[in-house]
């Protein structure tokens, strides 16, 4: 018992390092974020009330936190040999952490384009959000982010990311392929509803674009499950990524039917997002399938 409160407080002050990293790479997100926009965010947040903009930057912040997570769930060395010390081990973890985290706050920039371009194509998303303060718009970029940031997450929290270059490399091609399910299963999703999520969010329907972020959520849940764990080689990683992806589409597919068979029975969900825009319908189908993808990665 003893032992184990000593040990507690030698890993104290280190892990109030990563406490502070924490906060320092929230900062350098604002600020990237300041400079790739062409308006001011804080006065979209605070003098305009924009809360398309708010759910953007939520959702961005979010998914540099889940990445410097990812990062830091490969289990920096909190007690020393010297206790309170600081060796250089452990300061090439903290290093470590921060550069993956860097490269998250550039991925997840960078990933607004692909949304804009791919995803959600038939519409300018920045017009949408920032001009039209398009909540669904807002909703739908916000877990796109979360989503994001989930998949890097996976991709950097395998034991090969520690092999320096090697492990950077292996991190990268599996954020790709985790972007390409993400991009497939948009496409699905588009295909396997009765209505188009395009012209719906670009109609301002906060409905649809709360339950089409809800999703990209739930996949970006089964996307980290596919991707956690240790590099075991190449064809096992990638074999498991594509049975955990399969696994996942049948799933969410499943859980939005059984909301309209079982859980709202007297709803037409599809119909309530996109005739109705009923909100609360959004939220509950989202819940739903974010549920079932957390059941899915802590049970199998």
């Amino acid at each position: 018992m003893i032992e184990s409160i000593v040990d507690t407080l030698q890993a104290f002050p280190r892990g109030l390092v990563f406490v502070g990293l924490g906060l320092v790479v929230l900062l350098l997100a604002k600020l990237a974020r300041d400079l790739v926009t062409s308006y001011s965010i804080n006065e979209e947040v605070g003098e305009k009330q924009n809360l398309a903009v708010s759910l953007r930057l939520t959702g961005y912040l979010a998914g540099v936190i889940l990445v410097f997570l990812g990062a830091l769930y490969q289990g920096p060395t909190l007690v020393g040999p010297d206790g309170f010390g600081f060796d250089q081990a452990y300061g090439q973890e903290v290093l470590r952490v921060f550069l993956y985290s860097v490269a998250g706050i550039v991925a997840l920039n960078l990933v607004r384009v692909l949304m804009d371009r791919v995803i959600l194509y038939k519409f300018s998303l920045e017009k949408e959000v920032v001009t039209d303060q398009n909540v669904g718009a807002g909703a739908a970029e916000f877990g796109m982010y979360v989503a994001t940031g989930l998949m890097i997450a996976g991709a950097v929290s395998g034991g090969g990311a520690n092999s320096e270059l090697g492990g950077a490399l292996i991190a990268l091609a599996f954020f790709g392929l985790g972007l390409a399910l993400m991009v497939v299963f948009a496409l699905f999703y588009q295909i396997t509803t009765p209505y188009d999520i395009h012209l719906e969010i670009e109609g301002d329907s906060t409905a649809v674009g709360v339950a089409f972020g809800g999703n990209l959520v739930a996949i970006g849940l089964v996307t980290l499950k596919a991707l956690f764990g240790d590099f075991v080689g190449w064809g096992e990683s990638i074999a498991a990524f594509i049975i955990f992806g399969v696994l996942g589409f049948v799933l969410l597919h499943a859980m939005r039917f059984l909301i309209d068979l079982l859980l709202l029975p007297s709803i037409k969900v599809s119909v309530a997002l996109s005739s109705g825009r009923n909100t609360g319908v959004a939220l509950i189908e989202s819940g739903v399938v974010i549920s079932s993808a957390l059941i899915l990665f802590l049970a199998i």
